[in-house]
């Protein structure tokens, strides 16, 4: 996998993340490394591996995140990931949800280095792609900057050389999921001192990072930037991924974007897939411009989506670059203009 992939990425987002999801965003960016959402030892062990592992050839380069805590297990289902193609495994350390807790896994587990470092020994001995772990800096009320740098040390001794690091805690005990993205505050010079002190590793830097600028900044300190929601709700930041980071010339128009996805609509409905499936992923792609409220309007309308018919993509497209939804959809010029939309 190239390197230069790690240097903008999406995050794992659960609920978020599915393929279809990960399809669009590709779409955006030939080259940011996607992940898929957490999938858990236990459901690819005792569930539908081929639900959960599925994905398009056009999502390479593309990274398995699991959830697990057993070091066999994890073994396994790395071999798994790697046999269905993926292009790394990523060990999750950094979920506080409750579910995942009692699993015993997620962010939980940085107060066990000792046993995430037999998990990556085990999986890096079992496949030959890349093992990466997803991390906070600290633990509920543990916000010293040596519980983390222990961590990192622990695992970098175990074969470890990617390290994603969400730069807060995690609270375990009375926030939620999205207060835990939000709540704890941000310590973005912590994880360039990991970087300062460990020069020989990869680390990649996450939370709160929302623009360009910012991602620039960070990237001048870190090997890389992951995004998260803010991909989501602004997909368009990765637009700009291939040009600033790979010196790639052209910037993938929405119009173009939109095609893309109407021709893989159309052939994920003839499989079974609803439109909504695809089409919630896609609400953000116009944010900023001058329709972008008519463009999600058009793609949450749910009669229209009921009827399960992918040209509803090309009639929000004509609406949300035209301005007007009443007249009869022109697609296919507008889907061959070169100019970008919004101007």
């Amino acid at each position: 996998m190239d390197a230069y992939a790690r240097r903008v990425c999406t995050a794992p987002m659960m609920d978020w993340s599915d393929r279809h999801c990960r399809y669009f965003f590709r779409q955006l960016s030939r080259r940011v490394l996607v992940y898929t959402e957490m999938i858990t030892t236990g459901a690819l062990i005792h569930g539908d591996v081929g639900r959960h592992l599925r994905f398009h050839s056009e999502e390479h380069p593309i990274a398995l995140q699991l959830g697990g805590s057993d070091p066999a297990e994890l073994a396994y289902c790395a071999q798994l990931g790697e046999k269905w193609g993926y292009d790394e495994i990523n060990l999750n350390c950094g979920c506080p949800s409750e579910r995942v807790r009692r699993g015993a896994f997620g962010a939980c587990l940085m107060a066990e280095p000792e046993l995430v470092a037999k998990c990556v020994k085990a999986m890096r001995d079992a496949v030959g792609i890349p093992i990466t772990v997803k991390h906070r800096l600290g633990i509920d009320r543990i916000d010293d900057y040596d519980f983390v740098r222990r961590f990192v040390d622990a695992l970098a001794v175990a074969g470890c050389r990617t390290f994603i690091v969400h730069a807060r805690n995690a609270v375990l005990k009375g926030l939620s999921p999205k207060d835990n993205r939000e709540v704890p505050p941000l310590r973005y010079a912590e994880v360039h001192r990991l970087k300062r002190e460990f020069p020989g590793l990869t680390i990649v830097i996450n939370g709160g990072v929302a623009s360009w600028p910012r991602i620039e900044q960070h990237l001048a300190q870190v090997d890389g930037v992951m995004l998260g929601r803010a991909a989501y709700h602004d997909p368009y930041l990765l637009a700009q991924a291939d040009q600033r980071c790979h010196g790639d010339a052209a910037l993938p128009t929405r119009a173009q974007v939109v095609k893309a996805m109407y021709e893989y609509a159309r052939d994920e409905l003839q499989r079974g897939t609803s439109l909504r499936a695809i089409a919630r992923h896609m609400l953000g792609l116009f944010h900023g411009q001058p329709r972008a409220r008519l463009w999600r309007q058009m793609l949450c309308h749910a009669t229209r989506l009921a009827r399960n018919d992918a040209d509803l993509l090309l009639e929000a497209l004509e609406a949300a670059i035209a301005g007007d939804a009443e007249r009869p959809a022109r697609s296919a010029a507008l889907l061959c203009a070169d100019t970008p939309p919004g101007r």
